[in-house]
């Protein structure tokens, strides 16, 4: 696979500012930008929504770890949410990773971030989305929310006696040597800045409350680590890909992940001034990531990941990544 003429074959990802992309298979690595010759596979880009790949790895390690069942009440995890707990109490945490427990989505960003970056706000905003009670019954329906992942983290949290960051940093980041991996913004060298349009977007921070849902800094190559890991080891990844989805659902989805027909799993993240997206083939041994600094990039990212990996499995996967939910 020549990556680098697959990159250029994408007109529209010649107006994007910087672009990324690699792939690894069987452990074997291609990497290639776009842009300045200061972007590397090891640069900094926002990955959004990819972060839920960290926070379910990491709980699903913990909870292994600490021989707690993937089919527990979240209540039971939280105790310190049980008096304000009006939602269904038999929500388990293998509901809540697989976008499937029925909660009443009301609980938006905006309201998440206004409870601050203290280090006890991340349970705050789980109060909030468990206050709000359930839509409709746990497992009937796939829907996309992020409140899920804000019960994720403090399950994560509280599971390790500490706060979410340093949970995910000592189950995870640490153990597996993400070295570019991070809520704090990079250093300058670092760091590839976000556009919108022509105009530059400053490097802000992220909202401790959302963190566990789409606020880490990543690179290529870290992301690329984490499938490889992932791919290492089986009992884990098993997990991950058994679909949580009924029939009737909109899409097929594990913990995390979104599933194609045909085993690869996928998703893809989006924040202003940037886009991330990536694939995984189990069955190939395979991973494969793009990130961009411009929003408006997914279309081609979507493409350029499909062409990868469309040699090995035949299938044109570009509509279903461009499509994902975040």
């Amino acid at each position: 696979m020549n990556l680098r003429k697959l990159m250029a074959q994408q007109t529209s990802l010649r107006d994007v500012p910087a672009v990324a992309a690699g792939s690894s298979v069987a452990g074997a690595r291609t990497t290639a930008t776009l842009g300045p010759d200061t972007v590397t596979a090891e640069s900094s880009f926002r990955i959004a929504s990819l972060t839920k790949v960290f926070t379910s790895t990491a709980l699903l390690r913990t909870l292994r770890d600490q021989g707690v069942s993937l089919h527990t009440p979240v209540v039971e995890l939280l105790p310190g949410l049980a008096p304000d707990w009006r939602a269904d109490r038999s929500i388990t945490v293998e509901q809540i990773l697989g976008q499937v427990s029925g909660l009443r989505e009301s609980v938006d960003g905006a309201t998440a971030a206004a409870l601050g970056d203290g280090d006890g706000a991340l349970l705050e905003a789980a109060r909030l989305v468990v206050r709000a009670g359930n839509g409709r019954e746990p497992g009937r329906q796939w829907s996309y929310y992020n409140g899920n992942y804000f019960l994720a983290g403090s399950v994560l949290a509280a599971l390790n006696g500490t706060t979410y960051e340093s949970a995910l940093e000592g189950s995870l980041l640490g153990p597996w040597g993400f070295a570019r991996t991070g809520f704090e913004t990079p250093a300058t060298s670092g760091t590839v800045t976000g556009w919108s349009g022509t105009t530059r977007l400053p490097p802000l921070g992220y909202p401790r409350t959302r963190r566990p849902s789409g606020g880490l800094w990543s690179s290529v190559s870290d992301l690329l680590a984490v499938g490889e890991g992932l791919l290492g080891d089986r009992a884990l990844l098993e997990e991950i890909r058994r679909p949580r989805t009924r029939s009737d659902d909109p899409m097929s989805y594990g913990l995390g992940w979104a599933l194609s027909p045909s085993g690869q799993m996928y998703l893809n993240g989006r924040l202003p001034g940037y886009r991330a997206a990536m694939v995984l083939i189990p069955d190939r041994d395979y991973v494969s990531v793009a990130l961009a600094n411009q929003e408006t990039a997914l279309p081609a990212l979507a493409r350029l990941l499909s062409d990868m990996q469309q040699p090995l499995t035949g299938d044109d996967m570009a509509k279903a990544v461009d499509e994902f939910a975040a």
